[in-house]
Parts: C-alpha cells; structure tokens; sequence
C-alpha cells in the first residue's frame, strides 16, 4: 500500500501472529515491521545473489517517513552498485566492538593474561622475569589501552634504560651500559612475545615491539683476577658490612651467579651444611643445581649460627621454618650492591671488576688446578659445550665427586692466596685420568 504516517499509525497485527511487514508502493524496498509487542519500525529489504537481506532504519516515531523514504532509496542504490549494506553494517559493528574493546583493555591487563594463559607453560624463572621488566618499564603506562602504546613510546622507554650516570668511574660506566644494554633487549624480547601473542587472539591490532632496531651489544668481558687481587678481595670482603662481605666470599668459593647466591635459603642447605640445593626456579636455565659446600664455605654459614651445636640446630630448624634467606637484605632479598662493591674496591685496591668476573677467575682456575672441562661446566650449571646436543641427552653422569673435590681443592687455594703465601705443598692439582 501507498504508506503514510496516519496509515502507519493505524497498522496493527493480527492475534497470534509475531510480526507483519507492509511495504510501500512509492519507495521499492521500504517497509513497516510490526511487532507483537506493538513496534513499528522501519526497515530496508533487498535480495543480494540469491539472498534475502533486510535493514533496520529506525522506529517510526522517531524516524519520519519522507526520511525513511530517504535512507531506503540510500540502501537500494548501494545495493544497485552490488554493495551488500546489511552486511557491511554488521562488519563495521563488529569492528567498532572490537575497537571499544582494544581500547578498554590496558597494558596490566594484557601482560596479566599473557603471564595467566600463556607463561604458566614457560620456566618460572623466565615468566617471573618477563612479567616483572614489562610491568617495570613500562610502569605509566599500565593503565592506559594496551592499543595505544606506540612504537615512539616504546622506543623512548627501551631508551631510557640503556642511559647511564656520567659521574661514574669508566668501568662503572662500562658495566651499567653493558647491563643496561642487555635489559633493553630482554625487554623489547618480552614486549614482542607478549604482543604478538595478544595480535593472535585479536586484543590488539599491533605490535609496536616489532622490528625495532637492534640493540648495539658490549663486547663480553674476559677479566680473570689474578691470585693477588683475588687474596686481596677476600680479604676486604671479611670487613664488608654484612651480608655483602659473605655474599663475596660464597661467590668466590662457589662460583655460582650473583642473585644465586643472594637468594640462597636455609630451606636449600643440608643439616650438615655440607650441600646446597638451588631449585630450577631460581637457575638460569631452570636445571636444579646441586653445589658441594667445601669447609670454608660451611664456616661462612656456621658464622651465622650460635655457637652451641644444640642451639645452632634448633636456629637452623626454625629458620627452614620461616623460610628465611641465609643473606637477608633490609626488606627481603638484598638489593645495596653498587654502594658495597664501591666500599669493596676502595677496601681491596683492585679496580676494574665485577662480581660476574668471580665465575671466570674459578673456571681458569680449575683449569689451572687440571680440572675436566666437563667438572668445571657442572659446577658453573652450564649446558653448553661438553654438555650440549647428543651428550647432554645420553651422558646422565652428574660430576658429584668430581666437583666436590674440585671445589675443595679450589677453596685450599683460595685460603692459601689470602694469606699472600704460594700453592701450599697440602693442596695437590688434579692429574688426568688415564
């Protein structure tokens, strides 16, 4: 019929029925819906290759008819162009959804669930890692739409963390560039993973991590102390503010990383504190390690108990218990290391080192003292070199001996230097085995 806004008003449905559509003879393609619920509304229909299609224009009492008219034609000559206008309508919806939904979800949320669905299948040491440098770095940005992180700001931000202070010492310039260097690659590493995995389910449209430019790399240090600067540092370290002075001294006796140590727990030690048991969760490579306590190492932790042997066992106990570090920081794990490795280096004289340099000075000294490369790589928990491919799958053999006598015989060396005296004749080098 010949449809006219008193005509719509009239329209009525039939009882039992759910809804009718009385289309117009002037506009080709127009129609009023009527609904059961009493609705009228006007709506677009059209045949697309076969298809029946229809368009929602609006209610008729907020829409005129001479508009209605207006927007069908609109439709129909879409339709005539070969257009689909009831489709694109539901992709630009679903678009614009997408859209409002990226832009409500923030950067915690995604990191949250990248480290909720997919990091629970990673290394804990590597989640905990990865989590913790993103939140850090990108801390004011947390809590704005992850969409809008751009590759500017990423880049002023993974700047930021190679800067250094001009007021230190060259060395000290060196050591926080390198390390400044090597945070910014693992952090752009975590941001790329992080993103590309939101892109794959569809919660961000990009990934401003992607193809940045790569970070100049430090040349690797290959400083080994020398056995005065090493009896020197061990020296200076016993007159260190606790803990950083033992923290030194398992170092050198030990050879095991920095925060390793630091983060050492009675819970890991034996009754007789003749093992220490680091759990993957706290090693590079996620491998557990299992490091012989030499007796110096031993009278360092002894140091941290009372003298009584019943009163020792009972602090030992109560301390599992707390689950407390044997190295404690003032809140937690310490954290004072560049203020102690100053004092340190004016107490020792020797200048140009790091901590890290500890490990080198102990692989070329067992070297020196004819340890297998294989003992030596047990003992530093590395999975390269004698231990990588084929013989890391089928060698099973874990050097327990080996590295106990290793780390003996380095620590008999390392008593012997402090005292400025030579090898002692009671601290005999490994002989081959043949």
């Amino acid at each position: 019929m010949k449809l006219t806004e008193r005509v719509i008003a009239k329209l009525s449905l039939e009882k039992g029925r759910k809804d009718r559509l009385i289309f117009d003879d002037v506009q080709r393609g127009l129609a009023v819906r009527i609904t059961a619920g009493g609705g009228h509304t006007y709506i677009a229909q059209y045949t697309h290759y076969g298809s029946k299609y229809r368009v929602p224009l609006g209610s008729c009492a907020a829409l005129s008819l001479h508009k209605a008219r207006e927007a069908a034609a609109a439709v129909m000559g879409d339709v005539a162009k070969g257009r689909n206008p009831a489709v694109e309508r539901k992709e630009a919806a679903a678009a614009a959804r997408a859209k409002a939904a990226r832009e409500s979800y923030t950067l915690a949320a995604l990191i949250e669930d990248w480290e909720r669905v997919h990091l629970a299948h990673r290394r804990p040491r590597y989640s905990a890692e990865a989590v913790r440098a993103l939140r850090h770095a990108f801390a004011r940005y947390l809590d704005h739409p992850a969409e809008e992180l751009q590759r500017a700001n990423v880049v002023r931000t993974i700047d930021g963390l190679t800067s250094k202070n001009k007021k230190d010492a060259p060395e000290d310039a060196q050591q926080a560039l390198r390390r400044g260097n090597a945070i910014a690659r693992g952090t752009v590493a975590y941001g790329r993973a992080a993103f590309g995995w939101a892109m794959k389910r569809g919660t961000v449209a990009h990934n401003p991590f992607a193809d940045l430019p790569a970070r100049p790399r430090v040349p690797s240090r290959d400083r080994v102390l020398s056995d005065d600067e090493l009896g020197a540092i061990w020296r200076a370290a016993s007159e260190t503010t606790f803990p950083y002075g033992f923290i030194v001294r398992m170092l050198i006796l030990t050879g095991q990383r920095r925060d390793e140590v630091a983060g050492m727990a009675w819970t890991e030690v034996t009754d007789d504190l003749a093992t220490w048991t680091i759990p993957g969760s706290r090693t590079k490579n996620g491998i557990p390690q299992i490091v012989p306590l030499s007796n110096p190492a031993r009278d360092l932790l002894r140091k941290l108990l009372p003298d009584d042997d019943a009163e020792a066992k009972r602090a030992l106990a109560e301390r599992r218990t707390q689950f407390s570090l044997v190295f404690p920081g003032q809140a937690g794990t310490y954290s004072g290391w560049s203020k102690s490795k100053r004092t340190l280096d004016l107490a020792c004289s020797v200048a140009g080192w790091w901590l890290h340099d500890l490990r080198r000075t102990l692989a070329t000294g067992f070297q020196r003292l004819g340890v297998r490369l294989e003992v030596t790589e047990a003992v530093l928990n590395h999975i390269s070199g004698s231990r990588a491919g084929i013989v890391g799958v089928y060698q099973r053999h874990d050097w327990a001996g080996e590295k106990r006598v290793a780390l003996d015989s380095w620590s008999a060396h390392i008593l012997t230097i402090s005292e400025g005296r030579l090898q002692s004749a009671n601290v005999a080098a490994f002989r081959p085995r043949g």
